[in-house]
């Protein structure tokens, strides 16, 4: 069915409208006449091998295809040498390479002379980053083009295609319509070929939910864990926590755990997190952390898991500061101007009668003698002026911190005076 339906006509085609209609990049280049290479990124089932063929009938090139997945050098001679001579014959050719970023860098390079004369219109489609997959002289000589998921409406159009194409309703309920296309997660092709598998139902009675499902399996969340997919969802996950939305943080660390992620890898980053946004603004967070991560350990899956769903609970419901990891940074970048200064002498141990003779430990004053507990001392190196690098936020436990470090201020200020 999904072949059956496939669009005749870039009308046709549905949810990517930013594309291929008014002003959109492949809507201006049919318009002209005139095609230049691209790339289509975007996820399964969203249109990018229907949008190569038809730009090959809309502008009366000879369409060819290859997968990269089943294709090698020889596959690629061939084709270059075939669009050779159509093109000496006045005709040209697109050639479609599906799964391009499955070609390593070598072959990605044997594409350029032949897409730089004109002898190939290259329309590569893939499911992965093209920033990550595609060398950058290619990149260079392409126009990236992004497809999105297809969204409720165009699923919904997909549909009632199909009831037109084979002339009944779908046997379902409202419910099991909207369950039907939430399982196809975007992607129109998985789509239709469920429908092809509710077409066996009788038109009586209708299915629901339930019976939907004993019909057609739930696809498996898109997520490639060595891929943008799992950057995407933990860069997601990290950054709703940053910006308190716990439910938000539940459900992409429930997309995480669904598409098959190590729940120690989000454990670590956990652990990560509860040190840079959180830090001195909440102590217990990074314990709530390794709490977490130590639990699942012990526990594993799926009982262990519970413990991180609570730390992310933790994590996004306390107060936030970023002041430990400024601090880091700052110190970082004086250590880095100052060179090599020695720290003062009046802190240095003096174990031998030389380092005494030297100055080694003259003048320390210790600090648990002192009237506040507190000497006032200089601890940065001679010749390097006194730098702040932590700034308590005022917020949580920082803002006992602020007290502190405001008093012992106060303090130095008032040793130097007196």
């Amino acid at each position: 069915m999904a072949d059956r339906l496939r669009p005749k006509t870039l009308d046709e085609v549905v949810g990517q409208d930013h594309l291929l209609k008014g002003d959109g990049p492949i809507a201006r280049m049919v318009a002209a006449g005139q095609l230049s290479s691209i790339v289509l990124w975007g996820p399964p089932g969203s249109g990018k091998t229907t949008i190569a063929r038809l730009l090959a009938h809309q502008t009366d090139l000879h369409f060819e295809r290859l997968s990269a997945v089943f294709s090698g050098v020889a596959d690629l001679r061939r084709v270059f040498d075939a669009a050779r001579g159509r093109r000496e014959m006045g005709q040209g050719t697109l050639l479609f390479i599906d799964e391009i970023h499955r070609f390593n860098r070598a072959q990605q390079d044997g594409f350029l002379p032949y897409v730089e004369d004109g002898t190939v219109i290259l329309v590569g489609a893939t499911t992965e980053n093209p920033s990550f997959e595609l060398n950058a002289a290619l990149l260079s000589r392409t126009q990236v083009l992004v497809l999105n998921r297809l969204d409720e409406a165009s699923l919904e159009i997909l549909l009632q295609r199909a009831e037109v194409d084979t002339g009944r309703a779908l046997p379902l309920d409202a419910d099991a319509r909207t369950a039907l296309r939430a399982m196809a997660d975007g992607d129109g092709r998985y789509l239709l070929n469920m429908v092809e598998a509710v077409l066996t139902s009788p038109d009586k009675p209708l299915l629901d939910t339930k019976a939907l499902a004993a019909i057609v399996q739930r696809r498996v969340p898109l997520y490639d864990k060595s891929q943008e997919g799992h950057y995407n969802l933990i860069s997601a996950l990290h950054k709703s926590l940053r910006g308190s939305d716990t439910d938000a943080a539940l459900y992409w660390l429930a997309r995480m755990l669904a598409g098959g992620e190590d729940p120690r890898y989000i454990a670590r980053r956990l652990v990560r997190f509860a040190s840079e946004d959180i830090g001195l603004a909440d102590p217990q967070a990074l314990v709530q952390a390794l709490a977490a991560w130590e639990t699942y350990e012990r526990l594993g899956s799926p009982e262990g898991e519970l413990a991180i769903v609570q730390c992310v609970i933790y994590l996004g419901t306390a107060p936030k500061s970023n002041a430990a990891y400024v601090a880091a940074g700052a110190a970082a970048q004086a250590a880095r101007e100052s060179g090599s200064l020695d720290p003062p002498k009046h802190i240095l141990n003096a174990p031998t009668t030389l380092m005494r003779e030297l100055g080694y430990g003259k003048g320390y004053e210790y600090d648990h003698d002192a009237e506040e507990g507190f000497s006032g001392q200089n601890y940065f190196p001679d010749g390097m002026a006194r730098k702040r690098f932590y700034r308590p936020g005022e917020r949580g436990f920082e803002l006992e911190i602020m007290k502190r470090l405001d008093y012992w201020d106060g303090l130095r200020k008032k040793k130097k005076t007196d």
